[in-house]
Formats: structure tokens, sequence, C-alpha cells
């Protein structure tokens, strides 16, 4: 009988389930909606029942539209966003919400999602401490790492502090709720990825900075099973599906789960290749996550790692990003004057909107001899920075702008925000060449794999060749090599790896344009340090 595995993603907005088979081909997938809530400005939140029980009807509908037997799936892998669970000694959520009574109305709410902003300051401070974990971090801390959120709950929300027995990252929740680990006889295991990337563990050294936690009063968690459990490499068998979760997915007792990742880590095992110490894998979707390879540890300013075993067990990455990337292009999109007017065009044509849009570029470049953004420039910290500036507060910044309301303007808007993302992503590879990194070529997926003229200005904003995975759900598909790695079909991830991807596509940048990104790059550079000089101006005494 052929084996499948199932892939499991716990993204943003969805989760979605893929049914691969032994050589990689997504056969059927699912996706079913997750709810996020925003009980105030910059708190974003979730329900881990909700996103289970979607988990379940994606599951289900993957493997009817697969057409396969159930009992055949051989393993689950999961990802997940790096959103911080609460939850009680039974399991149950604890809420994570703001408000000043002790209450479990909103218990449901009890997820931190990644996104969530609300400790800023916590992480602020937990950064000025200096402290020498913070070396493994890119010297910084932001405030979608756990221990700022841990923070902020136990200052803001100590009754709720006090009632979650475990916070767990979003993967680990999944897989213990998989396995039947939530029931308070047993401390779930989690992933090394989660816990090096998003906790601060320590895992060349196996420990936890706990002379940290004592200095920002969060040592008790060490003697809670909120921190305690085994540490596992991403890929390990973690156990099998509880009888509740096979009859729920409609799979076999026998089906085993593995240990999960994040879901952008997942992404780049998905597009590993044979060389990944050579590729940077970019996870191209609302936001942007830039995952480099290495032998060795590269200390990278406001770049986080080195991290030890994060995705493959004997090597160490670092992790780049960008906080808003299909967000801020959606953004920009919607809040024009003619963003209406494009989708109704769109509808017209049968076309989506993108494809609009890049119509009416290719029809402007047709009548123009210069660059159509030449003189239109756009920074993109809408959402701050999250690497290598590391800095949260700073915003989003335009130059250039004239009266125009047309679908023409909106495009060349779309374009230099296109262009901005695109030398986010120069800054990224340049720090980390800078520090140890020999990046030669970007390996990329996400949403970004939908839109050619994105493809196109990444490739030329950055110089390099940019190579596309012949399985083009490589979130999917990277989860589904856990599983496969995890049944003990493969003897690990690096073999999983070369046995079940390919490339499929490269785009090569155009040479011609390289003076023109250069200025560019110099402009984008100087708009942010044009930024910082508005605020010491504003922040001047009054003479």
């Amino acid at each position: 009988m052929s084996a499948y595995y199932l892939g499991i993603d716990v993204g943003s907005a969805s989760v979605r389930a893929g049914v691969f088979d032994e050589g990689g081909r997504c056969l059927a997938q699912a996706a079913c909606e997750i709810a996020q809530y925003r009980p105030r400005s910059g708190f974003v939140e979730q329900s881990s029942d909700n996103i289970w029980s979607q988990c379940v009807a994606a599951v289900r509908a993957a493997v009817s539209e697969a057409g396969i037997d159930g009992k055949s799936v051989r393993a689950i892998g999961f990802d997940a966003t790096c959103s911080l669970v609460a939850l009680n000694d039974q399991g149950a959520p604890v809420s994570v919400s703001p408000g000043s009574e002790s209450t479990d109305s909103d218990d449901d709410h009890n997820i931190v999602m990644w996104m969530d902003h609300r400790a800023i300051e916590e992480a602020d401070e937990i950064a000025a401490t200096g402290h020498p974990a913070l070396d493994y971090i890119g010297g910084q801390v932001s405030p979608e790492l756990e221990l700022p959120k841990l923070l902020w709950l136990n200052r803001h929300r100590p009754d709720q502090f006090e009632r979650a027995a475990l916070f767990l990252d979003l993967a680990d929740f999944m897989v213990a709720r998989a396995i039947g680990d939530l029931d308070g006889a047993h401390e779930p295991e989690r992933s090394v990825c989660t816990q090096v990337c998003k906790w601060l563990y320590l895992a060349h050294e196996g420990r936890w900075p706990e002379d940290l936690l004592e200095r920002l009063g969060l040592d008790e968690l060490m003697s809670r099973p909120a921190m305690q459990g085994a540490i596992r490499a991403p890929g390990s068998r973690a156990g099998t599906l509880s009888p509740e979760a096979a009859e729920a997915m409609g799979l076999s007792e026998e089906t085993v789960v593995a240990t999960g990742l994040i879901d952008a880590h997942a992404g780049a095992l998905g597009m590993l290749g044979e060389d990944p110490e050579g590729s940077l894998a970019v996870i191209a979707g609302t936001s942007a996550c830039h995952i480099a390879f290495s032998h060795e540890p590269c200390f990278v300013p406001g770049v986080w790692g080195p991290y030890w075993g994060a995705v493959l067990p004997d090597g160490w990455i670092n992790e780049g990003g960008q906080s808003a990337v299909g967000a801020l292009i959606d953004h920009v999109i919607a809040d024009s004057g003619a963003g209406e007017a494009l989708m109704k065009e769109a509808e017209r044509a049968d076309i989506s909107h993108f494809e609009l849009l890049n119509r009416r570029l290719a029809a402007l470049e047709e009548d123009s001899r210069d660059e159509l953004t030449r003189h239109l420039h756009l920074l993109d910290y809408h959402h701050g920075n999250r690497s290598p500036l590391a800095d949260a507060s700073l915003k989003g910044m335009i130059s250039g702008l004239d009266l125009g309301r047309d679908i023409d303007g909106l495009a060349v808007r779309y374009l230099a925000t296109l262009q901005a993302v695109s030398l986010g992503t120069r800054h990224i590879v340049e720090t980390l060449n800078a520090h140890g990194h020999a990046i030669k070529r970007l390996r990329l997926c996400g949403g970004a794999l939908k839109n050619v003229r994105w493809l196109k200005e990444l490739s030329d904003a950055t110089g390099l060749v940019i190579e596309l995975p012949e399985e083009r759900e490589t979130v999917l598909l990277g989860s589904a090599m856990l599983a496969a790695t995890a049944c003990g079909d493969h003897a690990g991830l690096r073999e999983a790896a070369a046995a079940m991807s390919a490339t499929a596509q490269t785009i090569s940048p155009d040479a011609t344009r390289a003076g023109f990104f250069d200025a560019k790059y110099r402009v984008y550079r100087r708009m942010h340090e044009d930024q910082l000089r508005y605020r010491e101006l504003m922040d001047a005494p009054a003479d």
C-alpha cells in the first residue's frame, strides 16, 4: 500500500492540510479559516479551540479530496505561527485578553498572536539587560518573541498568568493536542525550533538562561509545566494520534505525529535543496521570513540567531524578517482612492487585481523611456522593522506623491511598494553577508510565487538568482517531510528534503537595472536616516 503523509500548516488566517505522496507531490489540500480578535490597537488574539476544530475539518476535507483511505496516512507533521498559547492544568484555554478583573468569560481568546505588539515596552526592557543570551537573537528583542509576551501577562494580567499552568508555542500545542498530552498527566514535549527561536532556549548548550528569567521575575516558570518537558529536534517522533484525535480526523490511532516547526521554518525545509548554506530561503506572504543556513554560528546584529538545530539537527540558522510584505501591498491598494475601481475592473476582466495592475504597468512602461518609480520612493516600515534594524517603532514613508486618483497612479504606487519590500530583502542579505554568510541565491515560497512582477522586482533589486520550487506549497511540504522522517521512512530531514523536493524554475536579475536599484537602495536607506532625524527635530527643545 502506498504511503501518504499529512502536512498541516496553521497560518495567521487559516489552517491548511495537504496530503503528500512519497515523492513529495501534493495530491490534495484544504483550508479552513480561523478567527482573529483585536480587543485593542496592537493586540491580536486567537482561540486554540477554534484552531483545532478547523484543523480537524481541513484534514477531513483534504483526505477526502485526495481520494485515499485515512488509515493509509502514515504520519502527520505540524507547523504554525510563533504564537503563544495559554492553558490551565487540564489543558483548557486561559484568557490572554487585557482587562482589569479576573474572569474566565473570555478564556476562548487564549492565544497571543505573533503579530501582537502589546509587549513593545517589555521587549525593550529585556534588550536593555544586555544579557549574553541576546547574542543568539541578534542582540535585539522583538515583541513577537514569547518572553516579552509572558512578561506583559505577568504584569498586566497576573490573575490569568497564575491560572495558566502551561504556555506553549502554537506548533507545540498542535502536537500535544494531537497525541493527547494536555490532560495534566504529562509534560508536553516541545520543538527545538520553537524554543530556541522564540523562547531564548540555548539549544547548543542544552539550557535555559535562568539568571535572565530570574532578573525578569519569570523564574517561577521553571518550576511549573509552563517551561518543562523534553525539547526534541524537529522531525522526531512525538507519539501517535490519540483515540479522540484519530476519530475526529478520520485517521488511524497508529498515525505517527512528528515534533513540529514554526511555519516559516517549515517553508525553508520544504525548499532546502542541495546547497542550503549558499541559499537564502524567503517565505513571503503576509509577512516575510528569511532563513540562512550555516555550518558555523554567524552573529548578525538585528537578525535573529544563530540558532542551533532549529531546522536541521546538524547546523545553525539565522532568521531575518519583514513584518509587513503581502499585508503592506494589500494596504497600499485598499488605501487608494482607486482601489474600488481597480477591483470592479478586475472583476469585469475576470482576472486578479494584481494581474490587472501588472498589465497596466507593462502598458505604462511601453510609453516611458525611464523607470516609472525613479522619483517615487516608499519605505516599508508600516509595521516596524523586524530586521536588520530590529525597531518596531519605525513607520512607513513615501516620497513623490501627486494628486492622481486613477488606476494608473495606483499601479505605480503598487510598483514602488513591490520595490520597497524587495529592497528590504536586499538590506537583510547585505547584512547577513557582512557577518559570515555567503548567500548566492534566493529560494522562494509563499504568496509572492503567484505574482510574476514581484519576483522580477525582487531578483533585480537584490541582484540574485531566484529559484522556484517544483512544489509551490513548500510550507505544507516541509511539514510532510517532518512526518516522513518521524515515521522512519527517511533517515533524517536532509534525506527527506533531497527525496521530496526539486527546483522547477530560475529567474535571473536584469543587469541593465542594476544602476537604478543601486540608487533606489541608497534612497531607501536614507529615508530611514531621515525618519530618525525628524524625530530628533520634533524632540528638540524650542528655541
